[in-house]
This record gives structure tokens, C-alpha cells and sequence, in this order.
């Protein structure tokens, strides 16, 4: 039975079984050893959150801990400090008494300090002859000491939870921005597949993020975000092991065809029939209009080239992406045309398109709709590049 270890607070201030109990179980816990004093406010600083309190609390109880004599709390010392209102007032940057009175309140109900009022309600101390304290009335820190185990755990779980926060922050942030960049660079490139509505769904998932997120908010967004990342990757190593295929295919074709001296046109069919033999294919390989042919018929498309020209296939695929957006042709109706057509003849069919922006209303129809007649052998880019082909020389022709 823990008989005089429970006091009670001078006037009108209530006493509650929550303060007998916390009275009760530091007596309870009574310890010879010592800790450091500024070890355990720094750990309770870090445990603030689970303890409740504020950062002008913590100011208080910094002053209270000041006015203990030595750097370890141990009861050899005695435990109570006794400083007045005003001596607490200064050392917690001036904070007006009314606040000094709830933040001390505070600090009682967490069960960080016990109140050891006076019978007048002063804080004083008794002395001996020798000039130690024999009894003293005003706060006593022994809560802090007999909780510090209690304190260093909270901190660290704590810490811990703020390392795991960080570290769900970061996977945040770097599948956002390999999901973004492989996006781009998958429409820029005129990679295959419905990029207009990946890109929606990757919005989607960041318009639920909160304002301020915590880690069970995250981990379900992360974890979609990095399925969404996969299919993207798988995608897109797909269509690259497709095009090395490919690359070997067209390689097997031109050899073939240079070794007929007589299959010069063979790129361009001359009947129905042969159109539809290559429905649902490629309209001609990679090449099979000269590029300077291409930009002889289609010369506007080189402004629109890394660095405002066109020496490569590649900156023609480049230079379409960037028509296609002015142009307003959805990044699904370009994908498909790549798909159906194949990139650098999808490139061309841009191409084409701007040069006859004048005759042309929808730019995406007009490509939906020749994507279509290619995709059914209707439809083949030659004639179309040496009508515009024609007439941009006639056009030369007259300036000359």
C-alpha cells in the first residue's frame, strides 16, 4: 500500500482518479538508478504527437527541467521543483500566466509531472542547518524518471514511423515519375498502344492523393501506380521485341527485292487485288519512300523537326508528334495509326495531312478515317505523296 504517495492540488482545482493512478503507478516504479534529464525531454519531444502535447508545453516543461540542479534526475536529489510563476514565465520566452496555468495543466493530465502544493498553495522549500532541501512543495519530475523507458519506446516508434512515411514518400515520387516519363516518352515516340487513356488513369490515381496524405492513405495509390508502371514497361518491351522482328523481316524483304532489278514499284501496289493481300499489314516498309522524297511532297512538316529540320527518320517521327498536338489529333487516333500503318508511315500520313491543312476540316477524322481504309488494303501512301509530290514541284516550278 503506497500510504502519503498520493497528494492532492491546493483550491479549486478538482482531484481526479486519473491522478491517483498516475501517482500511484510512479510510486510503484520508484528506481535507485539515474537518467538524463535532457534525454528524456528530447524524448518526449519526439513523442509529442502520442503524448498530446503542444510545442509551447514543451517550452514549459524545458523551464521546469532548467530549475532541476543536476544533468541526471535521480531521487537522491529529491525530484520537486519549485520556481514561481514568474521565474517560469522567463524561462519559457515570456508567455503570458494564462498560458503558463494550461500548459502546466497539460503536463499534469499526460502524467509527465505531479502537483506538491503547499498547504497555502506556494512553492517553496524546507532546509536543513546544512542548507539541503529536506521537503519542498511545487512540481515533481519523478513521472519523467520512472517513464523513461516508456518515453525512449514512444520515440522511437515514433522515429520509425516518420523513416517509413519518408520512405513510402519517395516510392511515391519515383513511380510517379517513371510512370509520367515512360507515358511521354511512349506518345513522343509513337509507341503502339491507347496511351490517351493510360495517361487518364494515371491522372485519376494522383487526384486522389489528400492534401495531406498520411501512410495508410498512400500505400493503395503507390501500389496501383506501380502495377500501372508494369503494364507499361511490359507494353513497351513487347513492341521493342516486336520491332527487332520487324527490322529482321523488312532486312529479309529488301534483299529480296534488291535482288530483282525489276521490283522498283513493288512498294506501291497497281490493283485491288495486291491491295488487299496486305490488309491488316504495314502499307510499305520503313523507307520505302525516300525521306527526301517524303519532304520534297511534304517540305512544312521540317519546321516542326528537332531544331527546325529534318535529317532522319527518327525526326520525322519526332516532328509528327508535334504536329499531331497542333494539329488536335488525339494521341489514341495517332497510336492506332501507328499500329495500322507502322510509326514512320503513320509519320508520313502526318506529314501529308499538314501539307493539305487548307482542304482538311478534322485532322484526326481525316487520319481515323485513312487509318481505317488501310487497315481494310484500301488505302496506300504513294499516291498521295506524288500528287503533293506534283504539286509542290508545279508550285516551285511557277516561283522559278
Amino acid at each position: 500500500m503506497q500510504i502519503g504517495s498520493v497528494t492532492t492540488p491546493f483550491g479549486r482545482r478538482p482531484m481526479t482518479l486519473a491522478l491517483v493512478k498516475g501517482q500511484l503507478v510512479t510510486a510503484d516504479t520508484k528506481t535507485e538508478r539515474s537518467v538524463d534529464k535532457w534525454k528524456v525531454f528530447r524524448d518526449v519531444c519526439e513523442a509529442r504527437v502520442l503524448l498530446g502535447l503542444t510545442d509551447r508545453a514543451l517550452s514549459v516543461l524545458n523551464a521546469l527541467l532548467s530549475f532541476y540542479p543536476d544533468q541526471q534526475l535521480g531521487e537522491e536529489r529529491g525530484l520537486v521543483v519549485f520556481p514561481s510563476n514568474n521565474q517560469l514565465t522567463v524561462r519559457a520566452h515570456g508567455i503570458t500566466g494564462t498560458t503558463l496555468r494550461r500548459h502546466l495543466a497539460a503536463l499534469v493530465d499526460t502524467g509527465l509531472i505531479i502537483r506538491k502544493d503547499s498547504p497555502n498553495g506556494k512553492r517553496y522549500a524546507h532546509k536543513d542547518n546544512a542548507g539541503a532541501v529536506q521537503d519542498a512543495f511545487g512540481f515533481s519530475l519523478a513521472p519523467m524518471l520512472a517513464r523513461a523507458e516508456e518515453l525512449a519506446h514512444m520515440a522511437q516508434q515514433v522515429a520509425a514511423a516518420r523513416k517509413a512515411f519518408r520512405l513510402t514518400k519517395e516510392r511515391l515520387s519515383i513511380c510517379r515519375r517513371d510512370v509520367r516519363k515512360l507515358i511521354t516518352a511512349a506518345m513522343e515516340e509513337g509507341a503502339a498502344g491507347d496511351w490517351g487513356t493510360i495517361e487518364e488513369h494515371y491522372i485519376a490515381l494522383l487526384a486522389r492523393l489528400p492534401r495531406t496524405p498520411q501512410i495508410d492513405d498512400l500505400e493503395p495509390i503507390i501500389e496501383e501506380l506501380e502495377m500501372l508502371r508494369d503494364e507499361i514497361i511490359n507494353l513497351l518491351e513487347l513492341q521493342v521485341n516486336s520491332k527487332k522482328t520487324d527490322s529482321n523481316d523488312v532486312q529479309t524483304e529488301r534483299h529480296i527485292q534488291n535482288s530483282n532489278t525489276d521490283s522498283i514499284h513493288e512498294s506501291e501496289p497497281s490493283s485491288e487485288k495486291e491491295q488487299g493481300a496486305k490488309s491488316r499489314h504495314v502499307s510499305e516498309p520503313i523507307k520505302a519512300f525516300p525521306l527526301g522524297m517524303v519532304l520534297k511532297a511534304c517540305p512544312d512538316i521540317a519546321m516542326y523537326g528537332p531544331g527546325g529540320a529534318v535529317g532522319s527518320w527518327r525526326d520525322l517521327m519526332s516532328a509528327a508528334v508535334v504536329v499531331r498536338s497542333m494539329l488536335g489529333v488525339s494521341p489514341s487516333a495517332y497510336q492506332n495509326a501507328c499500329e495500322i500503318m507502322g510509326p514512320e508511315n503513320a509519320a508520313v500520313a502526318m506529314a501529308c495531312i499538314l501539307e493539305r491543312g487548307g482542304q482538311i476540316n478534322s485532322a484526326g477524322g481525316y487520319l481515323r478515317d485513312l487509318t481505317r481504309r488501310a487497315e481494310q488494303g484500301e488505302f496506300s501512301l504513294g499516291p498521295m505523296l506524288m500528287a503533293l509530290l506534283r504539286l509542290n514541284g508545279s508550285v516551285q516550278q511557277k516561283v522559278g
